[in-house]
């Protein structure tokens, strides 16, 4: 029984000292793991910090310094374990057990959505699998998109709580994403990945990631305009 408090307090510590990594950091850990895959499928058993950071556009000193949050520090004249690193950074990642996750409005993009994260885990990509799809308009409501059936938008608490999903990808207007919002985060879903053209206002432990394509276009126009003679 000892053992047993032991090591559930070494997860808590653990979990304790993920809170201190940099968000610049965990933004780049995805994209790591997807170098750390692409060696991995090359038979690469182990490499330096130069060819990892080379592979995931980031200097050596950048991403020694983000895996030393990981207590990674690889071995001098040696490099990084490929396969122990990409263990160490998938389990960081939450990626060890596959999340439920509710797809919320099944338009173009939500039905591109849907069988993107489909083929992805068939893919073997570990970490998220599509629990249930969702949608208002009655011409959608009972279709079959990836493998599932679109749920109607009244029982949405009812497909969170039965799936007991945390996570959700909202693809709805953006005029109802904010009512979207509140019925998720009020069934219990306390990650949202959120495709809607607005910012959306969620309560203290509740995170949300937004995707506006017309800002990023926008943006791109703006360094585009900056190429053209005056």
């Amino acid at each position: 029984m000892a053992h047993r408090r032991g090591s559930r307090g070494a997860r808590a510590r653990g979990r304790a000292a993920m809170t201190d990594v940099p968000p610049s950091t965990v933004a780049r850990l995805p994209i790591y793991l997807r170098a750390l895959d692409q060696l991995v499928d090359q038979g690469v058993t182990t490499t330096s910090s130069g060819q990892l950071g080379a592979l995931a556009g980031v200097g050596p000193a950048q991403l020694r310094r983000d895996l030393s949050y990981l207590g990674s520090h690889g071995v001098r004249g040696v490099g990084y374990d490929v396969a122990h690193l990409r263990q160490q950074v998938t389990a960081v990642l939450g990626l060890t057990r596959d999340l439920a996750v509710v797809i919320v409005g099944l338009g173009n993009l939500g039905q591109a959505l849907a069988n993107y994260v489909h083929a992805y885990a068939a893919d073997g990509g570990q970490g998220f699998r599509v629990a249930a799809l969702v949608d208002a308009d009655p011409a959608v409501v009972g279709t079959r998109v990836a493998g599932l059936v679109v749920e109607d938008a009244p029982d949405l608490e009812k497909v969170v709580e039965r799936e007991a999903a945390t996570v959700a990808v909202l693809a709805t207007p953006a005029s109802v994403a904010q009512e979207v919002c509140d019925r998720l985060v009020g069934a219990g879903v306390r990650s949202i990945l959120s495709f809607a053209a607005r910012v959306l206002r969620v309560p203290a432990g509740v995170d949300v990631r937004s995707v506006d394509l017309a800002r990023e276009l926008q943006i791109l126009a703006f360094h585009e305009r900056g190429r053209q003679p005056s």
